[in-house]
């Protein structure tokens, strides 16, 4: 097993028309891919526009086209493909009220054959109301996950969360902790609001908190868009610091994802040693 390799996070955008949606996502990816990437990210909804009005328009079960073009892409450029997340409907199973479709935000992830070997549903919604700042209800249209996800790849485990889930640190510790992951990525749209506030803060936070390379992965800012992301991708090691970072605009970037660096921080500093969870109850 390499213990080394290169993560890219595609900070694309999504369009009113799905087909320009997955134009944007299959250059990205293959310039990423054809740049030594094995693992490539997309944004957070990278395939529908950021607001409650579009989930359920936009949303597609796990048979539908656009997870089947994620395959293909990860498949054609033989990488491992985050596939940031999408509306992903399923036939009510008794989580939503009144009839019809229960709508997730989900991350699907592939290895370089096209198999689906992940599956992140956003288990924290994001309901939200800033006093002087935005209000968001994503419970208005949206299904809430109920599973921790950590996938297996030929280099590591790969923990899966989306945007929101950040903000819950005992979910990350279990990626960690107990389930082994060495990286986890954050497809994740921040606002104009909290982006600012709490971007970095939070992503450093996560890295440090676990010894991970923690990678978040934000939709470009368009200023046409329902909804303004902040952007700011970025890759912090687990020491905490930024190993690379995106501004607002489209953009790649890319990280080496080194393990044995991993291995080095958590024996410099044995947080999972010294770990008292019995006390933190």
């Amino acid at each position: 097993m390499s213990r080394e390799f290169t993560l890219a996070l595609c900070q694309t955008k999504s369009f009113i028309e799905k087909e320009q949606s997955r134009e944007m996502a299959a250059s990205y990816v293959g310039k990423a891919a054809d740049n030594g990437a094995s693992v490539v990210s997309l944004p957070e909804m990278w395939n529908c526009p950021y607001s409650n009005s579009y989930f359920k328009k936009f949303s597609e079960p796990e048979t539908g086209e656009s997870v089947g073009f994620m395959s293909d892409l990860a498949r054609k450029n033989k990488i491992y493909l985050i596939g940031g997340s999408i509306p992903e409907c399923e036939a009510d199973n008794g989580k939503t009220q009144g009839d019809g479709d229960a709508i997730y935000n989900t991350c699907f992830v592939f290895d370089p054959k096209g198999n689906i070997i992940g599956k992140h549903r956003k288990i924290h919604l994001f309901d939200i109301s800033i006093k002087g700042g935005m209000t968001f209800m994503e419970s208005k249209t949206l299904s809430a996950g109920d599973s921790v996800t950590v996938v297996d790849t030929e280099f590591c485990k790969v923990g899966i969360a989306i945007c929101y889930d950040v903000r819950f640190p005992k979910l990350f510790n279990k990626m960690a902790g107990c389930l082994d992951a060495e990286l986890i990525v954050l497809p994740a749209a921040f606002n104009m609001t909290t982006g600012p506030a709490h971007w970095e803060l939070l992503m450093k936070a996560r890295a440090l908190d676990n010894q991970v390379y923690f990678a978040a992965n934000s939709p470009a800012r368009d200023p046409n868009s329902p909804y303004q992301a902040f952007g700011h991708s970025m890759i912090v090691d687990p020491w905490g610091k930024i190993c690379e970072e995106s501004d607002e605009n489209l953009s790649i970037i890319y990280g080496k994802i080194d393990l044995d660096y991993v291995d080095s921080v958590r024996e410099q500093i044995p947080i999972s040693k010294q770990n008292k969870p019995d006390l933190y109850r």
